[in-house]
């Protein structure tokens, strides 16, 4: 059977089944490494919001939680990150996931217009857990899973973005179960089968967006494909075209999109994690956000700008960039995450966007309030991408300010230095009240390869413990 014939399936699993861990340059490992770092940090700081609080109690009503010693003695259970317990390896990735995206604080990705390592990392770390898997095939199995993803954003992204799908839990779930698969080393059969298991849960709509939901479908995303390659691994069998065939997911989610283009080009270097790259994000809001963000910020700190000085602002993105963007005089901050009026606002008001802006208190302050009406957005009737903002701003004594923003702060072309990273970390990790300690969890993450994955998380959750153990690997060859 040639290339052209196999099955969309067929060719992401032949890809990885054939990809090794000695494929990875350093710098593949280390974008895989900031990836965790970050989004066990962002994990600690959503611990406390209420998305997470309410699938930890969940959890207690289906499978109670173990404490950490008797987890260690127990096979087959992972941590809930942050809170001393374990749990099944589906209700561990369920849960770090909710909590990874509670904040909408999580790393994301332009080509396939969602959260990558919030859809990859919580069920790749629970299942290495548990399965005694190395740091380095970690970073290779996430390697995978985010050249999957991209592949498919690339192929569907616009249509079924458009349709109103949540990228990050439909085409994450089955680029977290390819993962998943290559993890537990499943062979090409099984990978398949997988993929179409995989398939048969895709779901997340964007109409759940400022709400709880948005938070459960990242974190659902982790828990299906976990069910997906452990039934797989089992013996359960699927169709080799859910992906591609006349009923498949490119027909019934993408408007019969191909998928073939962008399959041609996967696995070859620069793989995706190069090539397009993490976006770290700089702000904990909805990425639409940022490029106006980083140029309403610019401009407050060139100029004297005040909410009482601002006559209007008007913001210009590329195609596509407002959809998510639905709540536009927002109460909450959960709703303000996905508002350009109050992230606009709060820049102008207080010099910086951080996780303290998106208290309901602080959305709710009245000066705020009242000054979101002078806030306009809309879209250019040009492509997604590449994307852009620009951002104008009218003061009362007629001065006209303008900035344009292309690349954005923490994207691959500007990335984060680590230095800015390990401050995010800081903050996320004070804002959660966690004991663990920021500088720990950047230098072990960077170290991910003379680890297991259990050991990584020891040495992050106790920074003093002895890392000549055994749980500390030799480098793999």
């Amino acid at each position: 059977m040639t290339a052209l014939q196999l099955s969309a399936s067929q060719r992401i699993a032949a890809f990885a089944v054939g990809f090794k861990p000695t494929h990875l340059t350093e710098m593949h490992v280390q974008q895989c490494a900031r990836a965790l770092a970050d989004t066990y940090a962002v994990a600690l700081a959503g611990l406390n919001e209420q998305p997470a609080q309410h699938v930890f109690q969940y959890i207690a009503t289906v499978q109670p939680a173990l404490d950490e010693t008797r987890y260690r003695a127990s096979r087959g259970l992972a941590r809930l990150w942050g809170r001393g317990r374990a749990t099944t390896v589906e209700l561990a990735a369920l849960h770090n996931g909710v909590a990874g995206h509670a904040l909408d604080y999580d790393d994301a990705s332009s080509p396939m217009s969602g959260h990558p390592s919030v859809a990859l990392l919580p069920a790749l770390i629970a299942l290495g857990e548990v399965r005694g898997v190395t740091g380095l095939r970690l970073a290779a199995a996430y390697t995978v899973g985010f050249e999957v993803l991209c592949k498919l954003g690339r192929a569907m992204a616009h249509e079924h973005y458009a349709r109103g799908w949540h990228m990050t839990s439909s085409i994450g779930t089955v680029a977290a179960a390819v993962a998943c698969a290559y993890l537990l080393e499943l062979d090409e059969v099984r990978i398949v089968n997988a993929i179409g298991l995989a398939v048969a849960q895709t779901a997340g709509t964007r109409e759940n967006f400022g709400t709880d939901a948005k938070p459960f479908q990242a974190g659902q995303c982790g828990a299906a494909a976990l069910r997906s390659v452990l039934l797989s691994e089992a013996g359960f069998t699927a169709s080799p075209a859910a992906l591609d065939g006349p009923a498949g997911f490119m027909s019934m989610y993408s408007g019969g999109n191909g998928l073939t283009d962008e399959l041609e080009t996967l696995g070859q270097y620069p793989l995706e994690l190069i090539s397009s790259g993490i976006e770290i994000k700089k702000y904990p809001a909805c990425y639409a956000l940022h490029r106006p963000l980083d140029g309403i910020l610019d401009l407050k700190r060139e100029h004297a700008i005040t909410l009482s000085n601002v006559v209007h602002i008007a913001v210009e993105t590329s195609g596509g960039a407002l959809v998510p963007l639905i709540r536009h005089y927002p109460k909450t901050g959960t709703e303000a995450k996905f508002s350009m009026q109050y992230g606009i606002a709060a820049a102008v008001a207080d010099g910086q966007v951080g996780l303290a802006s998106f208290t309901d208190e602080a959305v709710q302050r009245p000066a705020i309030q009242a000054f979101l009406p002078r806030i306009e957005a809309r879209e250019s009737a040009c492509a997604m991408v590449p994307r852009w903002a620009s951002v104008s701003i009218t003061l009362k004594d007629g001065t006209a300010l303008q900035r344009h923003i292309d690349a954005l702060r923490g994207a691959s072309q500007l990335p984060l230095t680590n230095e800015e990273l390990s401050r995010k970390l800081a903050d996320c990790i004070a804002f959660g009240g966690s004991t663990v300690k920021p500088a720990s969890l950047l230098e072990v993450a960077l170290d991910m390869e003379r680890f297991t994955v259990s050991g990584l998380l020891d040495a992050v959750e106790r920074p003093g413990a002895d890392r000549s153990s055994s749980v500390y690997m030799h480098k793999e060859q």
